[in-house]
């Protein structure tokens, strides 16, 4: 034809080429379709008509032949934009290879109109002419087999085609009506095939889509494909619906996604998101609101899961960002606000009453429907129940929400840790609507409700941000006024912003006591929050005192904080000092009606209401009411029949349990001392003593009171009662004390009885207190007794004390016998002592005792004592004992005492050669100093220790040697070394 060869410039000219599919190009209206060479493939085709094979090479080689034809060509030779516009259709050959696979296709689709490898194939070429070359991307890893709709949408979003270039709708528009037919005729023959559905639904998708077919067209061959495929592939088809509506947007948008939520609400939240985007024409906060709602509705109750993984509160909070963001789209205004609260306030109490009524049964004819009350939605099944129908949770409902009731009831009432938050939203959602008072009756009711700091510290500073948000506005009013205002209008609004000032200061002001009030309501029996509050009121005594009485109406005693009856007391002060300032008239009566008040408070502890009692009584005192106070501790100190009651069980009152309180008796017996008598004193000293719950200091105290007033034998007896009534430890110091009064007061007057005193004393004491006993014991003989006694009473307590008192008392015990019998005497007491004491206070005492025999010339008995110390003594911990032995040897020893003393010293170093030993030895060298070995011995004995403590060989004289030249060799030596060397001849040992 020459409309197909002919090389288009014009307008007119891209007009005439087409239409090229329609009618169907065939040979008799396109004679160009086959050429001489491809009669025999003709000709093959009609003589096997039936057989795929030879059509699918055909088409095949045709497809080869038109790319190899047109990458020849190259390049079109049509200018750019008219390039553009006929898109893959540019060149000849691609308008020839489109009629001729066309006619191809047509003609082996009369064949095999059922295959689906056929239609796919004809498709998707007939696509690439109109549509332009499909981009490939590279995809990375799988897909799940059965994602939920959110991934789907995200996958789809991915994976949705893309193509360079494409035909003009409008030049092409018949072949763009041509694809859209064959599509047609390709889903009548197999319309179970959702691939072919996909390639169908993907046309629409095309920038360059026709109007016509992009729009209802479109969502109408979607629902065609919903009611066609079976319900397990319209996942897929929903998929690329819902994001053409997203594309469309408007009422489309809503209409599908409408539809689909219907089926599956987990994408809600993507729906809500779409609602309020800034690009859509046409926001819904109304819809996205309820849906919100509904939303956070259902996650609280456990039936919605957010595929975002939103908690129900984020959810509530989401729906709280869109109720502030477009307040006069969502919510109420003021007057149907309260109407709507007082509407459901009344529905609520009839739900009440009717739950309250007992159920009657429904009938008809005699037959049991069901029970008296409204009908109870339930699902297909007869038994899932369904929540009933809200207004507030559906979407096309036009009736806007009461922002306030869903707050308190969804909100306020469920996430109780939130409330700042919801607070401050809802006053945020007046603020926004204009209605400040609303706001500021908002802010106030949530600053006395919220019951944390954190709550309270966000309401508080959202309050005085608008405040000061308001007060703004109005100076900026004022300072640029309008030339239309009026001089009464600026006046308005000069008295409005001084009214708004002074609420703004008012609420600085009221700041502290808003923070106590929120710890109040957190704890009502919080005793240090009521005396903080207390003490805000300054010096307002009116304020005070209600403060005063408001907590001790508020405050439950037994789960109050410590020091409730402090409050009385202080509340007592208050009357008695005449106000906070004292220039008020002191007013006792109402002192005392407080405190007779407090008498009667079961407070958790006796000492609580002691002390009350305590205070009455020092009142009095201090108002110089002597008898008063006397009379009050005589009434708080009465004991009761039965004086069995346990001060420990709490289950009883603590007025029962007050007469067993030490601290109450301490207080009366104090005041006894100072205003009564001492009859009187000592009537309530019996008292304590007889209930049995004195403790040592009363004891001590009673008793020097007596000794006080001369009442010595009595004051004894005191004591007397009180080492029965005690054990040790406690006992000791009531004894020592004791003691020491008695010897202090009778001394050698009364020493049998004395005795007997010490005696008992020492009987029940154990080892560790006795000690200082045993001494005043054995003092007390010395002065006034036998001093043969005392050495008796040392010797006991020498067997009786702790091992680590022993070396103290064995002292004493040896320097008391060297005083009274002399040195000789005490050798029994050292022997005894180095039988009982420790190891390493025996080598002290051996000293001691070698010490004592070498003063008494007993020097082989010094060096035996010597001899038994050194088993206890390492010479790398105790070089101490090695040096005092080894200057005694050079004193008083002789060669041979020498050498046993060092082969001694040796032995007992190897005994000691443990690890645990030098570990010991190291420890006490990096402790001590050790001195320094001199570098030349001074004399031959030192000589000779150290030749015997080295590496050098034995301390011996060689047998080879000659004994003279040896003798004189060595008396040659001490003479030069040692010049008090002690000589010892042979005469001398006869």
């Amino acid at each position: 034809m020459p409309v197909a060869t002919a090389q288009p410039h014009s307008l007119e000219s891209l007009q005439a080429i087409f239409p090229l599919t329609t009618p169907v190009p065939t040979p008799k209206t396109h004679p160009d379709l086959v050429s001489p060479k491809e009669i025999h493939r003709e000709e093959d085709l009609l003589h096997n008509p039936f057989s795929f094979r030879h059509w699918w090479t055909a088409i095949q080689n045709v497809k080869e032949n038109s790319s190899a034809l047109q990458r020849v060509e190259g390049p079109s030779d049509l200018p750019p934009e008219v390039a553009a516009l006929l898109g893959p259709l540019a060149s000849t050959n691609a308008r020839k290879s489109l009629q001729h696979l066309t006619y191809l296709y047509e003609s082996a689709l009369v064949n095999f109109p059922t295959s689906f490898k056929l239609w796919k194939s004809y498709l998707q070429t007939r696509m690439s002419f109109v549509l332009g070359k499909l981009v490939i991307k590279k995809k990375a890893g799988g897909r799940k087999k059965f994602p939920e709709m959110r991934e789907a949408l995200e996958d789809a979003q991915e994976d949705m085609e893309q193509w360079d270039g494409g035909l003009d709708p409008i030049l092409g528009w018949e072949e763009w009506k041509s694809l859209i037919a064959t599509f047609e005729r390709a889903l009548m023959w197999l319309p179970k095939m959702p691939r072919l559905w996909l390639l169908y639904l993907s046309i629409f998708n095309h920038p360059f889509c026709p109007p016509l077919v992009s729009h209802t067209h479109a969502r109408r061959t979607y629902d065609r494909a919903l009611r066609t495929l079976p319900p397990s592939l319209h996942s897929r088809i929903w998929a690329r619906y819902l994001l053409w509506a997203e594309k469309k947007g408007g009422a489309t948008t809503v209409a599908v996604y409408r539809r689909y939520l219907a089926v599956d609400p987990s994408i809600t939240e993507r729906y809500t998101a779409i609602l309020l985007s800034p690009e859509n024409s046409d926001p819904r906060p109304l819809e996205a609101a309820k849906l919100l709602l509904s939303l956070a509705r259902k996650a609280a109750k456990g039936e919605y899961t957010s595929p975002e993984g939103k908690s129900p509160y984020q959810l509530l909070l989401d729906w709280l960002e869109v109720v502030e963001q477009h307040a006069d789209e969502v919510g109420m205004d003021v007057d149907d606000t309260v109407t709507s609260n007082e509407a459901k306030a009344k529905a609520e109490k009839e739900q009440q009453a009717a739950s309250q009524r007992p159920a009657e049964p429904a009938s008809v004819n005699g037959e049991l429907i069901r029970f008296a009350g409204p009908a109870v939605p339930v699902a297909s099944d007869g038994k899932t129940l369904l929540s009933p129908y809200d207004e507030d949770e559906d979407p096309i409902n036009s009736r806007k929400l009461n922002i306030e009731y869903i707050i308190q009831n969804d909100g306020l009432e469920v996430y109780k840790d939130q409330a700042g938050r919801l607070w401050t939203g809802l006053a945020t959602y007046w603020i926004k609507r204009g209605e400040f008072d609303r706001a500021k009756h908002t802010f106030e009711s949530g600053l006395a409700s919220v019951l944390t700091i954190r709550d309270f510290t966000q309401i508080f500073d959202a309050y005085s941000e608008f405040s000061e948000s308001v007060i703004s506005a109005l100076m900026e009013s004022i300072a640029n006024p309008d030339e239309d205002d009026e001089d009464e209008d600026v006046q308005d609004t000069e008295t409005e912003l001084d009214a708004r000032m002074k609420e703004f200061e008012e609420l600085m002001d009221r700041r502290p006591f808003l923070v106590n009030d929120v710890l109040l309501r957190r704890n009502p029996n919080d005793v240090q929050e009521w005396e903080k509050r207390i003490a805000l009121w300054g010096d307002n005594d009116e304020k005070v005192a209600e403060t005063y009485n408001q907590a001790l109406a508020t405050v439950s005693p037994r789960k109050a904080t410590a020091n409730f009856h402090r409050i009385y007391i202080n509340f007592a002060k208050f009357y008695e000092e005449g106000g906070t300032t004292g220039q008020a008239e002191a007013d006792l009566d109402s002192a005392r009606k407080i405190l007779e008040k407090a008498t009667k408070v079961n407070f958790k502890a006796v000492d609580e209401l002691a002390e009350v009692w305590c205070e009455w009584a020092e009142m009095e005192i201090r108002h110089e009411n002597y008898d008063e106070a006397i009379r009050v501790m005589q009434r708080a100190a009465v004991i009761p029949k039965n004086t069995k009651i346990s001060y420990h069980d709490h289950s009883l009152p603590v007025q029962m349990r007050l007469f067993k309180s030490l601290k109450l008796w301490s207080f009366y017996v104090d005041l006894e001392e100072s205003l009564g008598t001492v009859e009187s004193a000592k009537a309530v000293y019996d008292k304590i003593m007889d209930l049995r719950i004195a403790n040592a200091q009363i004891i001590i105290n009673y008793a020097t009171f007596l000794e006080e007033h001369k009442y010595y034998e009595e004051s004894f007896k005191v004591y007397e009662r009180g080492t029965e009534l005690f054990t040790f430890p406690v006992s000791f110091e009531i004894w020592n004390i004791y003691l020491a009064k008695f010897v202090k007061r009778y001394g050698g007057e009364k020493v049998e009885r004395a005795r007997d005193l010490f005696e008992q004393a020492l009987e029940k004491c154990p080892p560790k207190s006795c000690k200082p006993i045993f001494l005043m014991y054995a003092q007390y003989e010395e002065e006034h007794g036998l001093a043969k006694r005392a050495m008796s009473i040392y010797d006991r307590a020498t067997q009786v004390v702790n091992d680590e008192d022993k070396f103290g008392l064995f002292t004493i015990y040896i320097a008391k016998a060297t005083e009274n019998y002399g040195l000789p005497a005490t050798r029994p007491i050292y022997e005894r002592a180095l039988e009982v004491l420790p190891d390493k206070q025996t080598a002290e005492m051996c000293l001691r005792f070698a010490s004592m025999e070498r003063k008494l010339g007993e020097i082989d008995r010094a060096r035996a004592i010597y001899a038994h110390a050194s088993q206890f003594c390492d010479p790398r911990v105790n070089p101490k004992f090695w040096q005092e032995w080894h200057s005694f040897e050079i004193d008083t020893g002789s060669e041979d005492t020498f050498r046993e003393m060092l082969r001694i010293r040796r032995s007992v170093q190897a005994q000691f050669n443990t690890e645990a030993s030098y570990l010991a030895a190291q420890m006490a060298s990096k402790e001590s100093a050790v001195e320094e070995e001199p570098a030349a011995p001074a004399d031959p004995m030192a000589q000779a220790e150290r030749q015997a403590g080295g590496t050098k060989g034995p301390a011996f004289v060689s047998a080879k040697q000659n004994p003279v030249r040896q003798e004189e060799q060595t008396q040659s030596a001490s003479a030069l070394a040692n010049e008090e060397e002690i000589h010892i001849s042979g005469d001398e040992d006869l």
